[in-house]
């Protein structure tokens, strides 16, 4: 038997006016996904334990079958583990992300946050800002890293865990109140924007109609993870594919393989044929019996707020990748399980994450059933079928 789970992130929604009242899932075309739902398991789960914050970090690690509440230390961390960033115990990783403020005449206190990822800035072009602040604000205590598109990283030597405001989650909104209270972190974030703001990419940027790429922003303090080996812990030779260093430092941290897809990179126009291909081969040639398969794409298009482009990624997920593995896993004649689910909404009316369950399918290529749902969040309500605790649907997945 062999297994997958397919993660469309953010792919969970709410009814939108614009859509007759219907979710972007509901009106996405998707015959793959509701082909499966008609023979599958369709039910809700809820993956973010009460009294955290929803997000990609503890929703995964929760999918991945890691209880969030006893292993989560932070989103940055996680990051560290894929780009190879060594942490010591008494080490802070802090998210820093290249984000876009407004260019009007104001003090930096009162601008505003246009873009959280500078409209998903390439890793090329971030890599150069990042090394302007570099030259400028790294010494011993601070130490900056590049990660990947907008995604980057700073260690604090001896810091500590603060609170600090997700970008994400404040898009359109003047900055003054939602700026670091530690009066380091905050200084750095305003020396960023004096350094980045006419960088000449920066001006090349806006001569070319691109969101200038013209602050730091500091989220996701967290210390050193400390992940079981998922090979341990189910006894199932795992493998990871994902575009983005949070998914791939889960699967570092969980001893799981990470397999890097040309072309893989966290945006709507990834490469989305490629994923699916590694992931048959992994399952069919390179001895790997569970694969976890990331889009990032549903979520980013949720942020910037496109319900025309969320509803592509989605049709991409189910043409471009979903139909491949299908296809491909019956051909072969090898009995699987396939698992579909978003790790949490992430709905175009408020362009950030929630906490609402999640609507999954779950597959058994040696037992379909046969039902007369398709795969949206509507219907997985009505199923009346629900899990409460996130983590323990691996377990569920991997049961015969």
């Amino acid at each position: 038997m062999k297994y997958a789970i397919i993660l469309g992130d953010g792919m969970a929604d709410e009814p939108l006016e614009e859509l007759q009242g219907k979710t972007p899932m509901e009106y996405a075309s998707t015959p793959v996904m509701d082909e499966l739902a008609s023979m599958s398991e369709l039910g809700l789960l809820h993956t973010i334990p009460d009294g955290m914050k929803p997000g990609s970090d503890t929703a995964n690690l929760s999918v991945l079958g890691y209880d969030p509440a006893i292993y989560y230390s932070g989103r940055s961390p996680l990051e560290a583990l894929s780009i190879g960033v060594p942490m010591k115990d008494t080490d802070i990783a802090l998210r820093a992300n290249i984000v876009t403020l407004s260019d009007d005449d104001v003090p930096y206190e009162e601008k505003t946050i246009l873009d959280h990822s500078s409209g998903e800035i390439s890793t090329e072009d971030a890599a150069v800002l990042v090394e302007a602040v570099k030259k400028e604000l790294q010494n011993e205590m601070f130490q900056y890293y590049v990660g990947t598109s907008y995604r980057h990283l700073l260690i604090w030597d001896k810091g500590e865990v603060v609170d600090l405001v997700q970008p994400h989650d404040i898009l359109g909104q003047v900055i003054g109140d939602k700026l670091p209270q530690n009066p380091m972190l905050r200084e750095m974030m305003k020396r960023s924007h004096e350094i980045l703001n006419h960088h000449p990419l920066n001006e090349a940027r806006r001569a070319a109609g691109l969101n200038p790429a013209n602050s730091l922003w500091f989220w996701g303090a967290g210390t050193t993870p400390k992940l079981s080996s998922f090979q341990e812990k189910t006894q199932k030779k795992g493998a990871m594919i994902s575009a983005v260093d949070l998914l791939k430092g889960i699967a570092v941290g969980a001893q799981m393989t990470n397999i890097s897809v040309e072309g893989a990179n966290g945006t709507l126009e990834t490469n989305y044929e490629g994923k699916a291909e590694a992931a048959v081969k992994a399952l069919l040639e390179d001895g790997f019996d569970f694969v976890y398969l990331h889009l990032e794409a549903p979520d980013e298009m949720g942020h910037q707020g496109s319900i025309e482009r969320k509803i592509k990624s989605i049709e991409n997920l189910d043409q471009r990748i979903l139909k491949i593995v299908k296809t491909k896993m019956d051909a072969s004649g090898e009995d699987y399980r396939l698992l579909v689910l978003p790790d949490h909404p992430t709905p175009i009316c408020v362009r950030t994450h929630t906490s609402t369950p999640v609507p999954y399918i779950l597959y058994d290529s040696t037992a379909p059933r046969r039902e007369n749902w398709k795969y949206n969040e509507r219907e997985a309500r009505q199923t009346g079928v629900y899990m409460a605790e996130g983590h323990k649907m691996i377990d569920h997945l991997f049961e015969r």
